[in-house]
């Protein structure tokens, strides 16, 4: 991934440069175009909306995200319709995240904290379609402000999630491969070159199940005593070319 990265850079250079060749590329807006496309390479930083959290008997209510860098890779199509475009892209994203609790939760208070942690890295495939307004559209700059639905397709054997310090052994997490998220942002451009900002919000819980090694009076492996609901909650930064 990261050398498809570095290609998408060294893209997004070469760009640039023929977007200079000509005084014409210098002053063009490029979605004066019916269509157009693109690239974009960026970096996102997530965390986690969790609404339920139990470990056995224990609602954990109390939860530190920390935010880690993930990075990501993408291409579009832009359909322009004078001030309004519709853009579709595809995209190949790692986001990060952990968060840190006292496993013991709020109820014991007077018991010295014991903390853990689940470390999140989530690989996925993603499919937005946005709708964007062109509020400054003037020689070769422009900014733009877009919202749309993204769908998003998690590759599960990509995905490394790490539970530490729990009392049980092998856990794993099997996470839903098709969910929604909800994208808001905003891009600013100077000819053919393009900053975008998005925030993103995961619509429904990820986590299908928890399960772990410890079995069952009648031989299963145990199941539901570990209880992880949570969304998506994305910032993210890009930078891209459009043709």
């Amino acid at each position: 991934m990261r050398r498809t990265l570095l290609l998408l850079l060294s893209l997004l250079m070469i760009g640039w440069v023929n977007a200079q060749q000509t005084h014409q590329d210098k002053i063009e807006r490029p979605n004066t175009r019916k269509v157009n496309f693109g690239i974009k390479a960026g970096f996102n930083s997530s965390m986690f909306l969790v609404s339920d959290f139990k470990i056995k008997d224990v609602t954990i209510d109390e939860i530190q995200n920390n935010f880690q860098i993930g990075y990501f890779g993408a291409f579009f199509m832009r359909l322009n319709m004078k001030k309004h475009f519709l853009q579709p892209e595809i995209s190949y994203n790692i986001s990060r995240c952990e968060i840190t609790f006292d496993k013991l939760g709020s109820q014991h208070p007077d018991i010295e904290p014991e903390y853990a942690s689940v470390a999140s890295s989530i690989h996925s495939i993603d499919f937005p379609v946005l709708y964007g307004y062109n509020v400054v559209k003037e020689g070769p700059y422009g900014m733009s402000l877009f919202a749309g639905p993204k769908l998003r397709y998690i590759w599960g054997k990509q995905n490394t999630i790490t539970f530490d310090n729990f009392d049980q052994k092998g856990i794993r997490e099997e996470l839903y491969p098709f969910n929604v998220n909800i994208v808001v942002g905003v891009a600013v451009n100077i000819s053919r070159i393009f900053f975008d900002f998005r925030y993103e919000q995961g619509v429904r819980n990820i986590s299908k199940s928890v399960t772990y090694d410890s079995l069952n009076p009648d031989g299963s492996l145990g199941v539901s005593d570990i209880t992880f609901h949570r969304r998506d909650n994305v910032l993210s930064f890009s930078l891209g070319v459009i043709f």
